[in-house]
């Protein structure tokens, strides 16, 4: 993916709270689409390897979800993690994250990361198919900035994290908002 490209349209399964459910477990199934995430909106979508894992627990999404104001004041509308994880896990991570500021978005099967490009195998780590990292500020669905990390391979022996960091997509939006002010 590069700026211009357009997201790929595709359904994500989630779950969502429901009172009206009742019981000890009150949520439904929700489909929703790449339209429902970004049409409309100026965001910042990010993804990695995989929910409660090391460098993404303690640095990666913690970082996003404290710039969030940061980036609203540069224009953002939303922030959104995206995992080749299932709601269920998703949904309990952002729970042990105490999100407020950050949506995590499910590809339990990885449909949008294939179609992105970014789906890598990591059975070298016992994971089987996951998103390599990347980061994108996306404009009504249409990609603005593209961020990756070098190397991306199957079965990468290292998990390079710097380039994908909320402080250079910060660094990324305070340069092109000075540009769009010239």
């Amino acid at each position: 993916m590069k700026a211009g490209d357009k997201l790929p349209l595709v359904t994500f399964r989630t779950r969502v709270r429901d009172e009206s459910v009742g019981g000890p477990n009150p949520f439904r199934w929700q489909d929703m689409t790449t339209d429902d995430y970004f049409a409309g909106k100026r965001v910042v979508l990010f993804s990695l390897p995989g929910a409660f894992t090391p460098t993404c627990s303690t640095y990666q999404l913690p970082g996003f979800e404290k710039a969030f104001g940061q980036m609203q004041a540069l224009g953002i509308d939303a922030i959104y993690c995206l995992s080749v994880n299932d709601s269920f896990v998703m949904n309990q991570w952002a729970k042990a994250q105490n999100l407020k500021n950050v949506t995590v978005i499910p590809d339990g099967s990885g449909e949008f990361t294939d179609k992105v490009g970014m789906l890598v195998r990591k059975d070298n780590l016992g994971f089987g198919a996951r998103s390599w990292r990347y980061a994108a500020v996306v404009n009504d669905g249409v990609i603005e900035a593209w961020f990756e990390e070098p190397g991306r391979c199957d079965d990468c022996p290292e998990d390079p994290y710097g380039a994908t960091s909320p402080e250079s997509v910060l660094e990324w939006l305070q340069t092109a908002k000075v540009a769009q002010e010239a």
